[in-house]
């Protein structure tokens, strides 16, 4: 097990929904951004340029939280890194040294500009050695296919996530995180702490100050057992009709409507496990007796602090 962690092999918690919706968002989006650059480059001309936007989907559908997948390291990216692949194209004639100057060359940029997206080294790379279709459009490849590429990709990506909560795209567009009520210890550490930790390590963390902290939160919490959302059904979170032995039974909620609407949820113990269902906001809150957590094997009630006495 230690061996197979030190190949980078780590946990998934990831559901079999989210991976479904990952995977239908990047066919999509590699559709379309193939159908435009076979119109400008040809199919054989668009394999590398499609290559990269392959890259990029895995970001944005898979990973749309993601500090690398947000909108600006994706136009910032591939754009800067287009402009920078056709200038050392045109103004380099030894392929050898023209190609990895150019992925050089927008790394760097990619770091100054803040827009840090990988799949832009290959679109570096493919205005030197794309073929003479490429070479041929000139800086238009900056514009048409790169350019509208990306913007189809972004598009897509705001599509595609918006119907989800959890995922909507960009990350700005989810619902603010309820300020957690948890005791002073845990509230000594700030939304600062986490900028100057972050900038302290020294180099790039693929990951937020804020979703740094929502995990702190989330794992404070698991230690604890304590409720950061007493009083409000919240997507993510796992409730139980507090009832013994067999008739015990534990949704978790999926998605919420507009206030008022259905709560989409999925039954994870109990009669029906594994089955999706939809319930007025009002009943599903009747329903439920108090939020749980599993740990350790089995369901645990979430103490809600009293910020009175929050020890």
């Amino acid at each position: 097990m230690n061996f197979i962690k030190k190949l980078g092999v780590g946990g998934d918690a990831t559901g079999h929904i989210e991976k479904v919706i990952s995977a239908v968002g990047g066919f999509i989006g590699i559709l379309l951004t193939m159908w435009v650059s076979g119109h400008y480059l040809g199919m054989q001309g668009a394999a590398l340029l499609v290559a990269s936007m392959g890259a990029s989907a895995v970001l944005l559908f898979a990973v749309p939280n993601g500090a690398l997948s947000q909108p600006w390291p994706l136009m910032g990216g591939h754009v800067i890194s287009a402009l920078i692949g056709v200038s050392c194209a045109q103004g380099i004639s030894n392929v050898l040294i023209a190609a990895p100057l150019a992925v050089a060359l927008a790394i760097g940029a990619m770091h100054y500009l803040r827009c840090i997206h990988p799949p832009g080294g290959a679109t570096a790379i493919s205005a030197v050695i794309g073929g003479a279709q490429v070479h041929a459009l000139g800086f238009q490849y900056v514009l048409t296919p790169v350019l509208l590429n990306a913007v189809i990709m972004l598009t897509m990506a705001i599509v595609v996530n918006y119907a989800f909560p959890w995922r909507r795209y960009p990350a700005s567009l989810r619902k603010a995180v309820v300020a957690a009520k948890t005791p002073e210890n845990y509230s000594q550490l700030s939304h600062a702490d986490f900028v100057y930790a972050l900038a302290e390590t020294g180099s790039y963390v693929d990951i937020s100050e804020d979703e740094l902290l929502k995990i702190y939160r989330l794992a404070f919490k698991h230690a604890w057992q304590l409720s950061d959302l007493p009083e409000q059904i919240a997507v993510g979170l796992y409730y139980s009709n507090g009832e013994p032995g067999a008739d015990l039974s534990v949704r978790k909620v999926v998605a919420l409507g507009e206030p008022g609407a259905e709560v989409t949820y999925k039954i994870v113990a109990g009669y029906g496990q594994g089955a999706i269902k939809t319930a007025t906001l009002v009943d599903f809150t009747n329903w439920q007796r108090y939020e749980v957590i599993l740990k350790e094997g089995s369901w645990h009630r979430i103490r809600q602090v009293n910020m009175d006495n929050p020890n």
